[in-house]
């Protein structure tokens, strides 16, 4: 049985991922289960799960490294990816494979019983 998590992430990025453009997903907090999928939820003014992906890998480094390792791929630009790390000790960034864009974008509440979204992620 996959391992899956539901992320909530702006509708430019969930996009970039599912066109193929975002190779990794920068986060301050990881998960604490092994997850092995990720299916994505585009926040407002979307508000739809668009798709969903393999996670390939998770790196954590300190948020330079990371940079170093994945700012080619990332879909991200240096100011934004400082921005979000900023005051940080540990930076992650889950390396995305197979994205797959559904056909016709979900409700939420196919996937969790609140009608509210997670403010980063929920297990499902």
């Amino acid at each position: 049985m996959k391992k899956r998590v539901l992320l909530s992430i702006h509708p430019e990025y969930a996009n970039a991922i599912l066109d193929g453009h975002k190779k990794f997903e920068f986060r301050r907090v990881i998960f604490k289960r092994q997850v092995s999928e990720i299916v994505l939820y585009a926040t407002q003014p979307v508000g739809r799960v668009l798709g969903s992906f393999t996670v390939e890998n998770i790196f954590m480094d300190a948020p330079k490294d990371i940079w170093k390792k994945t700012s080619k791929r990332g879909g991200v630009s240096k100011e934004k990816f400082d921005a979000y790390f900023e005051n940080r000790e540990w930076a992650f960034a889950i390396k995305i494979s197979s994205p797959t864009r559904f056909l016709t974008p979900q409700p939420l509440s196919r996937y969790i019983s609140s009608n509210v979204a997670p403010q980063s992620f929920c297990y499902v």
